[in-house]
């Protein structure tokens, strides 16, 4: 790895550091754009993605699902095909590189496309729909677990007019996410990816990123232009999702304390 590319992961990781706990996505919008860059990439996504207790006989998937998805460039062709691959999962129709990803679930890692699959897959529907469909030639898929049950994934993308991914750049884009266990866990957690399967709705997040700043009840329903009520009966699912009873308990789990 160039010592440029160092400097620059380096700088990257102090710059997250700086984002508090209340601007996740910020600090994810962040990161994406300094991997863009690192890499020479087109587009960049994030999944969490969750195991459920709850699998149907024969799920090629083991119960792990997708429950959010972002990109740093959104566009509703890509939020198309999302869907349609994770309705695809629900019907145990798996795609062999997610079945290869999945195989090693549980320890980091950090593929190419050719490192999951062989030559033939290139030619098949699949690619031809999601990738070459939406505009993507080549990906780095990273996967890091935060604990036996959830992963924080990113997809990293070439366009059609840029050359595939080298086993040198794969392995600086795995040196650069590697280390951030703390940044995965505290995205999974603004999500509530880490506190339950369902995720908090959009309204939860936003009293939540407000929660974490210090602000009262009263001043969160202010900035919000909603009821004192509205805004305690979001903070009590926040508690209830989160398993604790109060907002010092989940400050702690930012922190990676037992509640």
């Amino acid at each position: 790895m160039i010592e440029s590319n160092m400097d620059s992961i380096h700088t990257l990781w102090d710059e997250l550091a700086d984002f508090g706990a209340d601007r996740s996505d910020e600090a994810l919008t962040h990161l994406m754009n300094g991997l863009c860059a690192l890499a020479e990439a087109r587009n960049i996504s994030w999944m969490g993605a969750v195991r459920l207790d709850a699998s149907f006989v024969g799920d090629q998937a083991k119960g792990w699902r997708p429950r959010v998805i972002r990109y740093l460039h959104p566009a509703l062709q890509l939020d198309a095909a999302a869907h349609e691959q994770t309705g695809k999962l629900e019907l145990g129709d798996v795609d062999e590189t997610t079945l290869r990803n999945l195989a090693g679930a549980g320890a980091f890692r950090a593929n190419r496309l050719r490192d999951l699959v062989g030559s033939e897959w290139f030619e098949s529907a699949y690619y031809r729909a999601y990738y070459k469909g939406v505009g993507r030639e080549d990906a780095v898929w990273v996967a890091f677990p935060v604990n036996k049950d959830i992963e924080s994934w990113f997809g990293i993308f070439r366009g059609p007019d840029q050359p595939p991914f080298t086993e040198a750049e794969r392995d600086q884009i795995a040196y650069a996410l590697r280390s951030l266990k703390w940044f995965h866990r505290q995205l999974l957690l603004s999500h509530g990816l880490l506190a339950a399967v369902t995720p908090l709705t959009p309204a939860e997040r936003r009293v939540l990123h407000l929660l974490l700043t210090g602000l009262s009840e009263k001043l969160i329903a202010e900035q919000l232009e909603r009821s004192y009520h509205t805004t305690h009966k979001s903070i009590t699912s926040i508690y209830r999702k989160f398993g604790v009873n109060n907002r010092a308990a989940l400050m702690a789990l930012w922190l990676g304390q037992t509640a």
